[in-house]
């Protein structure tokens, strides 16, 4: 990982949209930013919901979000056995002021409610659980719930039908293979190395993925390009072999046990990091499905896809591509909104690049 932040709101609701789950679910260990992450998924907007706030050694209060309603849930126990889980909820706490206002909430107009958060608490009240189950088949819920609780609370807001995003298992095990075999007929020669605003242009798809897989490789027949991908520090597999059945075989090889694949041609410069974050987020968290970027009706790469299409990509027919996998099964294709239509876009000719790098330098890079 790099220092960039991640996963940022912008990654994780373009990756919850093109999944097309009910719920976003966002779990991990204390501290991992899943409260944070919701208020900036929020934004400057105030959803239907409740917030938990735990005083430590004193109380744990729910408040209702657009009210302000307050109330003590549970009270500091120092009684009670083990080092943690203190907290002794109130009599009327989970089953009379929570159940309330979960019930308010599925009144309220509006297609989200927001919780924050879930925990062992929650657990121990079944009328509050059965209130919450309600909510969850009549509103969309983004909610924050503790790892160790997850699997319990499935049975209330059912797994499958979430999109889950772990903060402990960022990035997930998602690989990349960078597509860098072509011969560059049309641009008369390797456009990889050419220059795009002061470096190489395949440094920008080098940028565009960093830190995002848990495994990354360029697969290049170009020596120039292994040098300077080595340089630095991305994997490379060096080949001359002819087809691009060939450059998808290896990448796959080299990338090793992943549970998902993302191909991203090296020469599209104005794709953006933000959209390979979504992708491979989407798969991480919903992973029977192929994604690939698009914009409107138009889809284009990168294109992720999951382990079940791996033996169809090795044994690809000569010349073949990803895209003759997507194809043969429309029905899980998914798709992921770029900002600009030039993400898409790749430099087949000297013109082309020339057109790219002036959008580039016009502010095409948000």
């Amino acid at each position: 990982m790099t220092d960039r932040k991640y996963p940022n709101p912008d990654d994780v609701r373009r990756a919850f949209l093109a999944s097309g789950r009910r719920h976003l679910i966002l779990t991990g260990s204390r501290g991992a930013g899943k409260t944070t992450l919701l208020r900036g998924l929020c934004g400057q907007n105030t959803y239907p919901g409740i917030t938990t706030k735990a005083i430590p050694m004193t109380a744990v209060t729910m408040t209702d979000n657009l009210t302000g309603e307050a109330a003590r849930i549970a009270v500091y126990d120092p009684t009670l056995p083990g080092t943690e889980r203190k907290m002794r909820p109130t009599e009327d706490g989970f089953s009379v002021f929570g159940v309330k206002l979960l019930e308010r909430c599925a009144e309220t107009a509006g297609e989200f409610v927001t919780i924050d958060e879930i925990g062992y608490l929650e657990l121990g009240c079944e009328a509050y659980l059965c209130a919450l189950g309600k909510l969850a088949a009549q509103k969309r819920l983004i909610c924050v719930v503790r790892d160790e609780v997850l699997g319990e609370i499935s049975r209330i807001i059912p797994t499958d039908a979430s999109f889950v995003l772990n903060f402990d298992r960022l990035p997930g095990d998602v690989g990349c293979v960078i597509m860098a075999s072509g011969m560059g007929k049309r641009f008369g020669g390797n456009k990889l190395i050419a220059d795009f605003g002061g470096e190489p242009m395949i440094a920008r798809i080098l940028a565009s993925t960093d830190g995002i897989f848990s495994r990354r490789v360029v697969v290049t027949r170009h020596s120039d390009v292994a040098d300077y991908c080595t340089r630095r520090g991305v994997d490379v597999v060096l080949h001359d072999l002819p087809d691009r059945n060939d450059t998808v075989r290896l990448g796959l090889d080299a990338v090793g046990k992943v549970s998902a694949c993302m191909f991203c041609p090296a020469d599209q410069p104005l794709l953006q990091k933000n959209t390979v974050a979504s992708l491979a987020m989407a798969a991480s968290s919903v992973g029977q499905c192929i994604y690939r970027a698009a914009w409107e009706d138009t889809v284009g790469a990168p294109v992720v896809f999951p382990a079940w299409c791996f033996e169809e990509l090795r044994t690809l027919p000569t010349g073949k591509g990803g895209g003759y996998v997507a194809k043969r099964y429309p029905q899980y294709v998914k798709t992921v909104s770029v900002s600009d239509p030039a993400e898409l876009d790749d430099a087949d000719t000297k013109e082309r690049l020339k057109e790219l790098l002036q959008a580039w330098e016009n502010g095409c890079q948000r």
